[in-house]
């Protein structure tokens, strides 16, 4: 953007100091007045033809031949630049699309965030640094700075052919969080028709729309109002508490994280009791709870309670231990 500025600067800086050139070259050499010499400067400039304003001594002669070169050769130059500047902000355009659009067909099991307002950036610099594949649909102009940082495309995430550009047959999950209800509760039926097997997060402005959302095709509803009430309300009543959620799930925070991880089929710690898996005596990872395969959730479970497969753990411990766990249980 700099370079085109001052490519931009120059080319005026170039037709200016010409076309002085020329009205004071002919105001001095000829003595004519500033319009004489101005009209004689820009038809011999741009070749035009017309006749002298006034006969030419042999020295208007030699410095009209000198400002036909000067001015054709600044001309012919302008004209270059500014068909190169097109030209190559026309390929840019044209190969930011084309590797754009290779980007997201190579994507997999990642997750699209649909408005990149407050909250989108939030979710965004989330899962960036949880090291997750994730692309962003905003309808509105984002600065290339940030398109730099995401991957993103511009338009309207309620447009079909938009999500369909968004590789939402290939993605994991649609994190929606666009201005309106209504926006959101027609995203979530455009996202579960196109995907039926997509996990799908939305906002809800309106209490009253969680229900209508959730029956749209919603796997979860979050409510930043109510949430953000209870969290205060809490803050106030059990700090401590509070203190330690925020310490355990903030992802910027490396010494201890709550984590939840999946066994996959084939697992060897499959139909294992936990103490017989030896996670928490091995691992030095506490088990908070188990989200049973058929969504009921074991809360403090004992060293007898067995895991299957389609199980979730939530799993409280250092980084490196929970990969540990990972690698153990086999994330599916």
């Amino acid at each position: 953007m700099k370079s085109v500025r001052k490519k931009l600067i120059l080319s005026i800086a170039l037709l200016v100091f010409i076309n002085a050139f020329g009205v004071v070259g002919y105001m001095i050499i000829e003595g004519w007045n500033f319009m004489d010499s101005l009209f004689m400067t820009v038809i011999t400039i741009t070749t035009v033809g017309y006749r002298e304003v006034h006969d030419l001594t042999v020295a208007g002669e030699i410095f009209t031949i000198v400002l036909l070169v000067l001015g054709v050769g600044i001309i012919l130059y302008l004209l270059g630049s500014e068909a190169k500047l097109l030209l190559e902000g026309q390929l840019e355009d044209i190969i930011g699309r084309k590797r754009l659009e290779k980007k997201i067909r190579d994507l997999k099991d990642h997750y699209i965030i649909c408005g990149f307002g407050r909250m989108g950036k939030t979710v965004a610099k989330e899962l960036s640094s949880r090291d997750v594949d994730i692309l962003i649909i905003e309808k509105e102009v984002v600065p290339d700075i940030q398109k730099g940082e995401f991957l993103i495309i511009e338009g309207d995430a309620n447009n079909e052919d938009v999500l369909m550009s968004a590789g939402i047959e290939n993605a994991k999950g649609i994190i929606s969080v666009l201005p309106t209800d209504a926006e959101n509760l027609f995203l979530v039926l455009s996202a579960r028709d196109l995907n039926p097997d997509l996990f799908i997060v939305t906002r809800a402005n309106e209490e009253s729309s969680e229900r209508k959302i959730l029956n749209a095709g919603a796997d979860r509803v979050v409510s930043p109002y109510i949430t953000g009430g209870i969290r205060m309300a809490n803050s106030v009543l059990k700090p401590a508490v509070v203190d330690f959620i925020e310490y355990a799930t903030n992802s910027g925070n490396l010494e201890i994280e709550l984590e939840e991880i999946s066994l996959a089929n084939g697992s060897k710690v499959n139909n294992m009791t936990l103490q017989s898996a030896g996670i928490e005596r091995d691992l030095g990872v506490i088990i908070v709870a188990i989200k049973r395969k058929n969504g009921t959730m074991e809360f403090n479970p004992n060293f007898e309670s067995i895991i299957n497969s389609g199980d979730t753990l939530v799993a409280l411990g250092e980084s490196p231990n929970l990969k540990e766990l990972g690698k153990l249980v086999g994330v599916s």
